[in-house]
């Protein structure tokens, strides 16, 4: 888990990279930037507000051979050895930006390599990298004293409350390939920025693990649960099946499916189904790891938790306590109407 609450950016140098498809070319400033209080706090905001906001999904840097050969690694392992060179390295870092920047659809726009301290990466202080870039200009008015009137002057900029791309490249695990963190607003040009530039694969870890883990059961309980059974089973399989991962620190698989599949079953249904289904999750041979609760968190937030009838009605499972859905919640038949119906038990409605 990630706090940059104290992070400190000890440099930073500003580039401009353009479009080698459109002749556009690259700018290197000499020196690094001089920041002041005033540009410090609107650069920090700007760098670090998409990465608090989005989920922790990390990458290595990697190579097909070897990390070794893949040449931001060679960049940033040169700063983090000494930092004294990172302005010199920001420049090869833009450079190797500009060589990737060949297709039509990919924007111009500034490079940010800054070199942050005091980071706190799951409670450790660590040094980073943080690779940034803003591509839409945006029109914005300002206003100019002539004389006796007030003019209005037309000008562009960037947007600080929308970082465009963005990347954070730890001093740990350098054997692995460090640990990333990366942001793009952009999504059309992804495949650039994250595999032609950073050169990253996602790790592996435990938060990888958890959140992929519960991705497979939501789509086995969409699959298979809802097919053998219904609905209201899908939800508290899933109800289940998070709350298991919400109170135990490791997992544990056949543990995990003895307490979270009610119905015996689907058990060999659920292995057959990883077989099957496990390596689009990467999870084909992973039946033990320490839980993440960030990533418990994050996708209760996302799985859904309501089943939406025909009638226009919803029916939210509470995911905290999913046995009252099993014990004040029945489904049944009528036969006058020839319809389903849910009844659900209570004792006072509650005030909203």
């Amino acid at each position: 888990m990630i706090n940059l609450y104290a992070t400190q950016i000890e440099s930073i140098s500003i580039h401009r990279v353009g479009n080698k498809n459109k002749n556009e070319g690259i700018f290197l400033s000499e020196e690094p930037f001089r920041l002041n209080d005033e540009t410090t706090g609107l650069l920090k905001e700007y760098f670090f507000k998409p990465f608090r906001e989005k989920e922790e999904n990390y990458y290595k840097l990697a190579n097909e051979v070897d990390v070794e050969f893949n040449e931001l690694f060679k960049i940033v392992s040169e700063v983090f050895e000494d930092p004294s060179k990172a302005h010199l390295n920001s420049k090869k870092v833009a450079s190797l930006l500009f060589e990737q920047s060949n297709h039509p659809h990919i924007k111009s726009g500034e490079v940010y390599v800054a070199y942050l301290s005091g980071l706190l990466l799951d409670n450790k202080k660590v040094d980073a990298i943080g690779i940034f870039k803003s591509e839409l200009k945006h029109d914005f008015i300002q206003f100019e004293e002539k004389g006796s009137n007030l003019d209005i002057v037309i000008q562009q900029g960037i947007n600080i409350n929308k970082l465009d791309k963005g990347c954070l490249i730890f001093n740990v695990d350098k054997e692995e390939g460090d640990k990333v963190l990366s942001v793009d607003s952009n999504k059309y040009d992804t495949k650039y920025w994250l595999e032609n530039f950073l050169g990253v694969d996602p790790l592996s870890d435990d938060n990888f693990k958890t959140k992929n883990y519960l991705k497979f059961c939501q789509n086995f309980a969409k699959d298979v649960v809802l097919p053998a059974e219904d609905k209201q089973q899908e939800v508290l399989f899933m109800n289940r099946a998070v709350n298991h991962f919400a109170k135990n620190d490791s997992f544990e698989e056949s543990s995990f499916l003895n307490e979270v599949m009610e119905n015996p079953e689907l058990i060999p249904e659920f292995k057959h189904y990883k077989t099957e289904k496990g390596p689009k999750f990467s999870i084909e041979d992973v039946s033990n790891f320490d839980i993440a609760n960030k990533a418990v968190s994050d996708a209760r937030k996302k799985i859904k938790n309501v089943i939406n009838l025909d009638t226009n009605i919803q029916i939210k499972m509470d995911f905290i306590n999913p046995e009252s859905a099993e014990k004040f919640v029945e489904k049944g038949w009528d036969e006058e109407r020839q319809m389903y119906y849910y009844l659900v038990y209570f004792n006072k409605e509650q005030k909203s």
